[in-house]
């Protein structure tokens, strides 16, 4: 029985350029339906780039990136994005559900509280990452370990049609990182 898998995302002829040097230059890629692939190169090769590129946040100098949904072209795709580098400042006092919470503020309606399915999908999200028991800690008094896995979770609490992660186990220990590649 032959698999046929959807398209998700289409990169086509994508460059971009910091000053006068080229960091991507002509990159085709495509992603389909489940799945999973690493970009690897070197230090400063643009992989970070054209992640942010991809999620709309550089425009490319050339090239176009489309999204694609039950093979139809569409304007976007909802996408998770977990950073390389953690961007909670953990100096920030926040709890590790509030900054979980955090990942769903696009859905949330202005000055009302959360759902309770919003509620149970946070729940879900710290079970996912093994964090329920610090559900009420504050950040500030995580490892950075669990601070990737807060990331993470914040990354999947809005249950994105794509998955883009940075260097998701940064910081991990081998057994953890295996279960973060797992989820």
């Amino acid at each position: 029985m032959l698999l046929i898998k959807d398209k998700r995302i289409e990169v086509a002829g994508v460059s971009l350029q910091y000053d006068r040097t080229p960091v991507l230059e002509n990159i085709d890629l495509t992603v389909y339906d489940k799945d999973f692939l690493a970009i690897t190169g070197p230090n400063g090769g643009g992989k970070t780039t054209l992640l942010r590129i991809i999620l709309g946040l550089l425009p490319p100098l050339s090239g176009t990136v489309s999204f694609y949904r039950n093979g139809l072209e569409v304007p976007y795709l909802n996408m998770g994005y977990l950073p390389q580098k953690n961007a909670i400042d953990s100096r920030f006092p926040l709890t590790v559900s509030e900054v979980i919470f955090s990942g769903l503020m696009g859905e949330k309606r202005f000055l009302r509280p959360f759902t309770p399915e919003q509620r149970l999908r946070v729940e879900e999200a710290l079970s996912l990452v093994g964090l329920e028991r610090f559900a009420e800690r504050p950040i500030g008094k995580l490892s950075g370990g669990q601070m990737q896995r807060v990331a993470i979770a914040r990354a999947l609490v809005n249950d994105p049609d794509i998955l883009l992660a940075d260097e998701p186990t940064g910081a991990l220990d081998y057994n953890t990182g295996k279960q973060v590649l797992q989820i």
